[in-house]
Parts: C-alpha cells; sequence; structure tokens
C-alpha cells in the first residue's frame, strides 16, 4: 500500500491529493486479473492527473488485496476510511467483499464497483461499472438457446453469493419464458482445483449446455479438465467471466465451443477501445499482462469516480448520489449513462478463439420478470 501523511513528489501535502483505495486481488482463484487491473488503475490515475485530478487535487491509490481473506480486507478498508485516509473506494473484487465493505463503509465515502455481479445493488454512494444478468448472461442464454437450439442447461459455479444470486436469476428467467430447464446445479469452494466429481456428472447429465460461474484460477482449471474429459463435444459452455488473461492460461485447446457474454473485450473494434488498447500498450509495454475485461472495469471506475467529482464539485456522497440516475461519462466501452447508480452497457457476446475473442455480435437486455 502507499505511505501516507508524506509529502509527494510534486512537494504537495496530504491536502492537495484525493487518495482512492482500490481492492482488486492479487492472490486466491481471482488473482489472476490482479496485475492487468492494477496496471489500468495506475493508468487511469495519470490520465486523470494530467487533466487536472480531481477537484483539482492529485489522485494518489491506495492498493489493497482483494483476494485476502475478506475479514482481513474489511478491517484494512474500515480502518483507512474511519481515519480519513482514503477519500473513495474502488476496484474488481468478489461480491462477498462488495457486501462487507458497503456494510463497514455505510457510505461514508463513494464506492465504485466494477466487477459484473448477480445485480441487486441499491445502496446509497455505491456505483457500479459491471454487468449484471439480464444485460450480459440472459440475452447470452436466448441468443444460443436460438442458434444452438438449447434447452437444457446445466450450472456450474464457486459456492458464494454471485453465483447462487444468478442461478436464482436464471431459473427464474427461463420458468418465465418457458424457453428451458435448468436440469443440474453443481457448486464447489472457491480455490477448487479438482473438477472429477462435477465432470463426472456433467458427462451423466442430459444437459447439452453449461453456465459456467468459477472465479479466475478456477474457471481456467474447470476449463482444462472439461476440455481433457471431450466434453466440449457433449454440451457447449457459456459464461460471463472469461477474462482475457484466463483464457491464456487457460489454452486454445481447453476452449472450443466456449461463448462469453461480456461488455467489454479487448478485440473490440471500436475507436474507444482501440484508443484505450494502445495508450495501454504504450505506457506499460509488450511484455505487460494483456488487458482484459476486468482490468478495463478497474480503469472505467476511476474515470467515472471523476467524472462524479466533476459534476458534483465534491466528493460528499449525499451529493454524489444525486447523480446516480443522471451521469453520462465517456470511457473505453463508449458513452455511458448512470440508471439507479448502475452503468447499462452494451453487451456482446464473443467465441473464444485461440488466444483471443471473436466478438460476434451485439446484444440486447432481457428483461427481469
Amino acid at each position: 500500500m502507499v505511505e501516507m501523511g508524506r509529502m509527494n513528489s510534486k512537494g504537495r501535502t496530504d491536502s492537495d491529493t484525493v487518495v482512492v483505495g482500490v481492492v482488486n486481488p492479487l492472490q486466491g482463484p481471482l488473482g489472476i486479473i490482479g496485475p492487468s487491473a492494477q496496471l489500468c488503475a495506475e493508468l487511469a490515475a495519470e490520465e486523470i492527473n494530467r487533466d487536472g485530478g480531481i477537484l483539482g487535487r492529485e489522485v494518489r491509490l491506495a492498493h489493497i488485496d482483494g483476494g485476502a481473506q475478506v475479514h482481513t480486507v474489511r478491517a484494512e478498508v474500515l480502518e483507512l476510511a474511519m481515519a480519513g485516509r482514503i477519500q473513495a473506494l474502488a476496484g474488481v473484487h468478489t461480491s462477498t467483499v462488495r457486501e462487507s465493505l458497503a456494510s463497514a463503509i455505510g457510505g461514508s465515502i463513494p464506492y465504485i464497483y466494477n466487477s459484473l455481479y448477480e445485480g441487486g445493488e441499491r445502496r446509497p454512494g455505491v456505483f457500479v461499472t459491471g454487468e449484471t444478468p439480464e444485460t450480459q448472461l440472459l440475452p447470452a442464454m436466448t441468443l444460443l438457446s436460438g442458434e444452438r437450439r438449447i434447452s437444457r442447461w446445466a450450472l456450474v459455479g464457486n459456492d458464494y453469493v454471485w453465483p447462487r444470486g444468478t442461478a436464482n436469476t436464471i431459473r427464474g428467467h427461463l420458468a418465465t419464458t418457458g424457453s428451458g430447464t435448468l436440469v443440474d446445479e453443481m457448486y464447489v469452494p472457491l480455490g477448487t482445483a479438482d473438477f472429477s466429481a462435477t465432470l463426472d456428472r456433467l458427462e451423466r447429465s442430459s444437459a447439452t449446455a453449461v453456465v459456467v460461474l468459477l472465479v479466475g484460477q478456477d474457471a481456467v482449471e474447470f476449463h482444462r479438465q472439461y476440455a481433457e474429459r471431450e466434453l466440449d463435444a457433449k454440451a457447449v459452455r457459456l459464461t460471463p467471466l472469461m477474462d482475457e488473461n484466463m483464457l491464456l492460461a487457460a489454452g486454445d485447446h481447453s476452449c472450443r465451443d466456449l461463448y462469453v457474454g461480456a461488455g467489454y473485450f479487448s478485440s473490440l473494434c471500436t475507436s474507444d477501445s482501440l484508443d484505450f488498447v494502445g495508450r495501454y500498450a504504450r505506457r506499460f509495454g509488450a511484455d505487460a499482462p494483456v488487458v482484459g475485461t476486468m482490468g478495463e472495469s478497474c480503469y472505467e471506475g476511476l474515470h467515472l469516480l471523476a467524472a462524479l467529482a466533476r459534476a458534483a464539485g465534491t466528493l460528499d456522497v449525499n451529493v454524489v448520489n444525486a447523480l446516480s440516475n443522471s451521469l453520462v461519462y465517456q470511457c473505453a466501452r463508449g458513452v455511458q449513462r448512470l440508471d439507479a447508480g448502475h452503468t447499462a452497457p452494451v453487451t456482446y457476446l464473443a467465441e473464444a478463439d485461440g488466444f483471443d475473442f471473436n466478438v460476434l455480435t451485439e446484444m440486447t437486455p432481457v428483461p427481469l420478470g
């Protein structure tokens, strides 16, 4: 973590800075996306500072390991927030961490949550840039149901709030639309490396498609073992979480017939995305971690914070929260608008293609029943 309470390199005191606590995973299953997210946060802070900072103050980052035990992350953030050593919070981390942090800080500072998640976050002062099932997963299921004639789905997920909450949404959607059946659900602890029992069940299952709600390295291990069993010949896979760094780790042989729904891919050929990828490459070089879906989310979160402060003229949560339904800003995903504290991004369906994603089509959100 950065040190506080000292003069910075430009001779300014801490009263001349805005310190943002950035909670990205540096260990655990999601740690595979941490290095990219960290660099994207640094790039955003540098760009914001070149543009005058936040409220005319230099942005500094306090890096907090979001992959540590939840109680450890909570205690560290709470200590910093209560002491006034961070003025805002952002980052990519699990919903379990989000629930704990949002409860701990109680709306005392702006909290920009950057991960895709199960939906339903409405606490004042929390702003969400990540996708939710109705914008990301349900449209992808609808498209694949039509194109691949899929009506029987299985689900494999980690055993915590995001996969289970998303499963509830999927069940409700299938029941309401009559478009299919969730024939099996399997949950494993975070940090699972051996999926033998899960794959045995999938081999016996009547499902012709599998929704994968696994995090980071867990997903990498699952996809490798799935391919080794040659189950890709039996059932396609669909996931809302397959960062480019995860794809590289899994290997192209592990990702045949794997579809991903997301609001951003580094292979998107839009001017905003190409500019962003180019700036990242120029700043960090060819050997840097691949800029991916999760890293872009962290980058966007810091720019959203700057846009909120600019529009509100303050970081006071009560004032900033009034912008939850009106703020418009620009990022690597193009122009975004807040609705109930959430962005409503355009989302895409892509297919894993070697070590990259082939973006197939733009998707239309599916209203929840």
